[in-house]
């Protein structure tokens, strides 16, 4: 019989290799920054990030801002309550942020919500 610290080891070294890998995937957004808002919970949601050089991310998967919308098809036809959260960068057009919001409301989104950071106090 293999102990049990010897499995919980191994399991342990995997999670060391594999959590880099999952951190590389996401990509890098400068939210825009705003007095109000409230913390949302991250339960079912979809979030997409938007960068300036015309790269998207679902839910941490890059893609190609033109695959978005096949992706987000996907996502939701898998998804039970339809939750999406836009994570733009602040210098990405207005127009793709819309872009993505109309396809999301056009897939039957129930709840739609932009990210900002919160705004520092002077």
């Amino acid at each position: 019989m293999i102990p049990l610290i010897d499995i919980s080891l191994i399991l342990l070294i995997i999670f060391m290799v594999i959590t880099p890998a999952l951190v590389q995937s996401q990509i890098r957004v400068n939210l825009p920054a705003a007095s109000s808002g409230t913390k949302g919970t991250d339960d079912n949601v979809i979030k997409v990030q938007l960068s300036t050089d015309g790269r998207a991310a679902v839910n941490g998967k890059k893609i190609e801002f033109d695959a978005l919308e096949r992706e987000l098809v996907l996502r939701f036809a898998r998804a039970g309550e339809k939750t999406l959260l836009v994570e733009a960068d602040k210098d990405v057009p207005v127009k793709r942020v819309v872009k993505v919001l109309d396809t999301a409301k056009e897939l039957g989104a129930g709840k739609i919500g932009i990210a900002v950071a919160q705004q520092e106090e002077k």
